[in-house]
């Protein structure tokens, strides 16, 4: 007998995250605009061409940071060197993805996937409520509903030990968890 055991799969299932994302983008958007018209006691439903332009090149640029804030976490919690990473398009499953071809620890990775929720999602809705931009506003209440995969992962990631190794599928949203 091997001593060499299976890893444990976690994959996501893209239609139920696709599903959940909008139900959360909707409702993240709605409560976002409604807390920000409260604060300033206001409420404008107006949007021009730029700020629909503006919003789409934000939201671009913003999907771009969050899987580069993965690649940075990455490097700064498990210690991957540039070479190990990897940084793309699957226009197959219509996502940005990023990933490692070195195993985390299991700390290290469930840091990892955080990292982009604070920086793309929690920053710009603080930035948004700040300056009283509805733009910034709902354009990070999309972003944190977008972290909705990366939340379900941390989630499974929850229930095995801090020191388990985790490899991140190259190609699906998968990851193999070895204890």
């Amino acid at each position: 007998m091997s001593d060499i055991k299976q890893p444990i799969v976690i994959e996501l299932n893209m239609i139920k995250i696709a599903k959940l994302n909008l139900w959360l983008t909707i409702l993240l958007s709605i409560l976002f605009v409604i807390v920000n018209s409260l604060i300033y006691h206001r409420f404008s439903a107006s949007f021009s061409f730029w700020d629909i332009f503006i919003f789409i090149v934000g939201y671009i640029i913003l999907i771009a940071l969050h899987e580069i804030f993965h690649l940075l976490g990455f490097m700064i919690f498990g210690k991957v060197k540039f070479k190990q990473l990897h940084y793309g398009i699957n226009l197959k499953l219509g996502v940005a993805y990023a990933t490692t071809s070195k195993p985390l620890k299991n700390a290290a990775m469930k840091k990892a996937l955080m990292l982009p929720f604070w920086t793309t999602g929690v920053t710009p809705s603080l930035i948004g409520f700040m300056y009283d931009s509805f733009l910034i506003v709902i354009l990070g209440a999309v972003l944190i509903a977008g972290a909705v995969g990366d939340f379900y992962m941390y989630k499974e990631l929850q229930k095995y030990s801090k020191n388990a190794l985790v490899k991140d599928d190259p190609n699906l949203p998968r990851l193999y968890v070895y204890e």
